[in-house]
């Protein structure tokens, strides 16, 4: 059994059918990809898995428990931390105050502390949003505002927020678009980086072949709603199947 386990998932919208029977398991500690062309369901597991969506039947486990039905922040503290296409920082503060706020969360009209391990108070939240943004190499820039990064910086910061919180799975929606390739080849150095140190299962949806081959484990290909292939990625690039969802062709 993986750490995410997606189970007879079916989504319609109206007349629709976003989802049709997806099944999908993510093994811990390995970096999943999802692709498929435009219209393929892709954003709709997605948000699936992130409980912003809830199917019309099926199931969505992590860690044997259920994601459906619930809010942000209890998502963030079973463990699951979303990346998004356009980075989600906060422009008007500085680098080192983004890093500092997921560590608290608003409940019940207050905000309060989230429960991280050896974060215990203010002084604990600045040290180890200093020593995230050390691990990546943006220490040097925790003064400045976060709107005038650019787009590969604002990526990292994002993933500083995102770590911070010390999340066994992270979700990646695009990461890459938008960059130029330089900005490309290093988050996907950063990814890498990330894998290497730390102890969390990636699972990534991206248009970005450079970027899918370069990070998955393993590959599932979804076609109109419904997963057409799941395999090594060395298996997906001559994939018949694969080439007639994407290019029409019967190879």
């Amino acid at each position: 059994m993986g750490i995410l386990e997606v189970k007879g998932v079916n989504k319609r919208f109206g007349g629709l059918q976003a989802l049709g029977d997806v099944n999908l398991s993510v093994s811990e500690n390995t970096v999943h990809a999802i692709i498929g062309p435009n219209g393929a369901g892709k954003s709709t597991l997605l948000n699936c898995l992130v409980g912003k969506l809830i199917p019309d039947t099926g199931s969505v486990m992590f860690n044997g428990q259920s994601v459906l039905g619930r809010k942000p922040f209890e998502i963030n503290q079973m463990g699951i931390s979303r990346v998004f296409q356009t980075p989600e920082i906060f422009g008007d503060l500085t680098v080192m105050e983004n890093v500092m706020i997921p560590c608290f969360a608003k409940r019940d009209g207050a905000f309060r502390m989230h429960a991280i391990e050896g974060v215990q108070s203010e002084k604990d939240i600045t040290e180890k949003a200093l020593a995230m943004l050390e691990d990546l190499n943006m220490a040097d820039k925790r003064h400045m505002h976060s709107a005038s990064l650019s787009r590969g910086d604002k990526r990292r910061l994002e993933m500083a927020m995102c770590l911070v919180q010390e999340p066994k799975l992270l979700l990646l929606d695009e990461p890459t678009a938008g960059m130029a390739r330089a900005d490309t080849n290093n988050t996907i150095d950063l990814l890498k980086e990330i894998k290497e140190k730390r102890d969390i299962t990636m699972c990534i949806i991206e248009h970005d072949m450079h970027v899918v081959f370069s990070l998955a484990d393993r590959i599932t290909v979804l076609a109109q709603g419904t997963p057409l292939v799941e395999d090594e990625p060395q298996n997906i690039k001559g994939n018949p199947k694969v080439r007639e969802a994407y290019l029409g062709e019967t190879a």
